[in-house]
């Protein structure tokens, strides 16, 4: 078990940008939140030994006592920027800000920290679930989904967690809350024939080998939207997956994976690789699947959701989600088409 850390010896963590960054409480401000400063080095000792000067060179708070005063609104808000925005990707910090400026703050932000209670963010919860939903209330119903309240259970709770760190409070009060179950959605699998069918019908609509290559290789609608025609090689029939094309604010970015594991390569069936090598004397663009208004740029990960669902209904498929399309009873069988 990882060694804990005491009160006041301040915090190392290794950045996305492969650098360690220390961060140490060095006062508070008139709204009693922490003021903190940062130091950054290339190994976890060098940043170690960095933050201690640091401590050393400041006043550290010693009170034991919580900050009263402080609106739960502004210590999200602080704990957010200053904690978890600079570390986050994009799409990330967009979960994290529906989850604080659209949810959290709304109901319970006006409380003070200290005086937040476990009925309080019970009461939340329970809200959300009967009507939390801001958007499409009438595809989905009033009340969020199970999975999304637990998501803002984990923001909240963290929060917390970090304000009993920082001598804010004496406990976290989102510790005893009871939260919806956990349940994992069924996954839809379509049968061999509904596979023939929808390869059919894709061929009509225009995105026969797209739907081919997910099925042949289950790639994530994003990352089979990021796909350009370098990133194949015809003879040895190697898939090189390097990016991911996803929305932020209304514009299309193109970012690495995740992670490092989501650069990869996968070796493509010879049907597949015929099928692609046909297709691509028709396209004018560096893009495998470009967008159709626009060859210049990808195509939007959405616009494939939608059409795969239209193609599925002419199919007269059962709906499925495309993720679940990397995981077919069978391979397509190319050769019939």
């Amino acid at each position: 078990m990882a060694k804990r850390r005491k009160r006041g010896e301040g915090s190392v963590h290794l950045r996305k940008d492969g650098r360690w960054e220390g961060r140490a409480v060095i006062g508070y401000d008139d709204k009693g939140l922490p003021v903190t400063k940062n130091v950054l080095a290339k190994t976890k000792s060098e940043c170690a030994a960095k933050l201690k000067v640091l401590q050393d060179s400041i006043q550290t708070p010693t009170s034991d006592q919580p900050k009263p005063g402080i609106l739960l609104a502004d210590w999200l808000d602080f704990w957010y920027q200053s904690y978890k925005k600079p570390n986050l990707r994009p799409n990330t910090q967009m979960s994290y800000e529906r989850r604080i400026y659209q949810h959290i703050i709304p109901a319970l932000g006006s409380t003070q920290l200290n005086k937040l209670t476990t009925n309080d963010i019970q009461q939340f919860y329970t809200m959300l679930k009967q009507g939390g939903r801001l958007l499409r209330a009438e595809l989905y119903g009033e009340g969020l989904s199970d999975q999304t309240v637990r998501g803002i259970h984990t923001t909240l709770h963290a929060a917390l967690d970090k304000a009993v760190s920082e001598k804010l409070l004496f406990r976290n009060p989102a510790d005893g809350c009871r939260l919806p179950p956990a349940k994992a959605r069924e996954m839809q699998v379509l049968t061999p024939e509904e596979i023939q069918r929808l390869l059919i019908q894709a061929k009509e609509d225009g995105c026969f080998e797209l739907l081919l290559l997910e099925l042949s290789t289950g790639l994530r609608r994003g990352e089979i939207c990021a796909l350009q025609w370098g990133d194949l090689n015809f003879r040895t029939g190697e898939l090189r997956v390097e990016r991911q094309v996803h929305r932020i604010k209304g514009e299309l970015v193109v970012s690495p994976p995740k992670t490092k594991a989501g650069n990869r390569s996968i070796i493509l069936p010879a049907p597949v690789l015929s099928a692609l090598k046909s297709y691509k004397e028709d396209v004018r663009s560096k893009w495998i699947f470009p967008s159709p208004v626009n060859e210049n740029s990808p195509r939007d990960p959405a616009t494939v959701r939608k059409r795969l669902q239209t193609v599925l209904q002419r199919a007269k498929c059962k709906k499925v989600r495309f993720h679940d399309l990397r995981h077919p009873n069978v391979k397509p069988k190319t050769q019939t088409f």
